[in-house]
């Protein structure tokens, strides 16, 4: 941990960046406990999820469609999915997680913005020292934000007054969009997007989301056909 923080120190704006990263995890923490008690959860629900979960996304998932009356195995499913950009992230970063029990901790620390900050690091000891203190920073700010506004919505339970339920969607689109550059891409999620809207009015919260992965599988299939064509020219 000294040789992490020494590192740091030495890397001009780098823990300023984290820094920043970390107070806007601890907001958008806050929101999501205040959202949870606020739709009708237990107040140790959503504490529980960020300590043994602590993937905000995935989070966000799972108490949105609990929330609106979703089956909590669909609710499961759903964030397995989302979360499983994780398995390319252990391949990107394996060389800073260490071995034995630093690489369970350090794979349960794993998000976007940890592994975002290592890859941007020019040398193995940046990157180590970088991965660390995001996840580790964030672990802690996001947790407390989870407490605060979990208590916050025991006495709050009117979330939609402050804007609070637009943390859930904007969340998941912030995440979304950077991706949206490429064009399988796009299409994937438009496809996905109007199967769940065509599905959504028929069927049960939660197995819309899960049918828009289909669109995903169409413009798989239909890149796979094009592209003998495509060479033939």
């Amino acid at each position: 941990m000294r040789s992490i923080w020494r590192t740091i120190r030495s890397s001009p704006g780098l823990g300023r960046d984290i820094g920043l990263v970390c107070a806007a995890d601890a907001v958008v923490g806050l929101s999501f406990g205040a959202i949870a008690v606020g739709a009708g959860l237990p107040v140790w629900l959503p504490m529980l999820l960020s300590l043994v979960v602590f993937a905000g996304a995935a989070q966000f998932m799972f108490v949105g469609l609990v929330a609106s009356g979703g089956n909590p195995v669909a609710a499961v499913v759903a964030g397995l999915l989302v979360n499983a950009r994780h398995l390319p992230f252990g391949f990107a970063v394996g060389d800073v997680l260490g071995r034995g029990w630093r690489r369970v901790a350090g794979s349960h620390v794993m998000m976007d913005e940890s592994v975002a900050f290592a890859l941007a690091q020019p040398d193995p000891a940046r990157r180590r020292a970088a991965y660390w203190s995001v996840g580790i920073g964030v672990f802690v700010c996001w947790n407390l934000g989870v407490l605060v506004g979990a208590f916050g919505g025991t006495v709050v339970t009117d979330t939609d007054r402050f804007g609070l339920d637009a943390a859930f969607p904007a969340v998941l689109l912030a995440l979304v969009l950077p991706s949206l550059r490429d064009r399988a891409t796009r299409w994937s999620a438009v496809a996905g997007a109007v199967i769940a809207l065509v599905t959504t009015p028929f069927l049960p919260a939660g197995l819309p989301v899960l049918l828009a992965l289909a669109g995903v599988i169409m413009v798989a299939i239909t890149a796979r056909r094009s592209a003998p064509s495509e060479v033939a020219r």
